[in-house]
């Protein structure tokens, strides 16, 4: 007589706590018992990851995680400039002190002294459009929604729970080939350098284009 195997048993258990800043997604504790065979284990264990797909976006949908453009992004008027950046540990920017090791991040230049290169800004601008395109640091979308002839607004938000950083690259007018930035997030406290992986990934493909960071990052 054929033995008959118990159906495997699955119970979830899954904490949704609040959720200040980019601290790790909704746990989902799984208890399992498994009598199955090996595939109906591998079916097992891909149906949890969908599970825990679904739940994570379902999350994300219903509290918002994209927050509200925040109404102080573009070029200051009263010190011309980025904004600076609020006290969570979140946010880089050119306009910054360099003294303030979390918040600041030195501007680029895309005709370094000793380069081989004399851009133009136009022609400048063209090649930082690219990168921003073809450059994929994270998983990540990015999505320009403005773009003017001295300044970009990308907006690049995250798979799943949609989370939205905001970068901006501004060129100060003057003589000088230098394009300063800002990348923030919108929500949270921390981000896990989230947005200064961001910029050196930027960076180092400018680079290969005769690009340069004005002084060490």
């Amino acid at each position: 007589m054929a033995s008959m195997a118990s159906p495997s048993t699955s119970n979830y258990y899954t904490n949704y706590s609040k959720r200040t800043s980019r601290s790790p997604l909704p746990v989902t504790i799984i208890i399992s018992q498994h009598h199955n065979k090996s595939t109906d284990q591998n079916q097992i264990s891909r149906r949890e990851i969908i599970l825990r797909s679904s739940e994570i976006a379902v999350i994300g949908a219903v509290f918002n995680f994209s927050g509200t453009k925040p109404e102080y992004l573009g070029v200051q008027k009263n010190t011309l400039g980025l904004a600076l950046c609020p006290a969570t540990k979140n946010c880089i920017s050119t306009s910054e002190n360099a003294s303030d090791l979390t918040h600041y991040a030195p501007p680029w230049n895309y005709n370094p002294e000793g380069g081989k290169g004399n851009k133009s800004r136009e022609e400048a601008m063209k090649e930082l459009l690219q990168v921003i395109e073809s450059t994929k640091p994270d998983k990540s979308k990015q999505r320009i929604v403005e773009k003017k002839d001295d300044y970009v607004h990308v907006e690049y938000e995250s798979p799943i729970l949609g989370l939205v950083d905001d970068v901006e690259f501004w060129f100060p007018p003057g003589k000088k080939s230098v394009v300063e930035y800002r990348s923030a997030s919108r929500l949270g406290n921390f981000d896990f350098d989230a947005n200064r992986k961001r910029i050196k990934a930027l960076r180092l493909a400018l680079e290969k284009k005769g690009w340069a960071s004005e002084n060490s990052f």
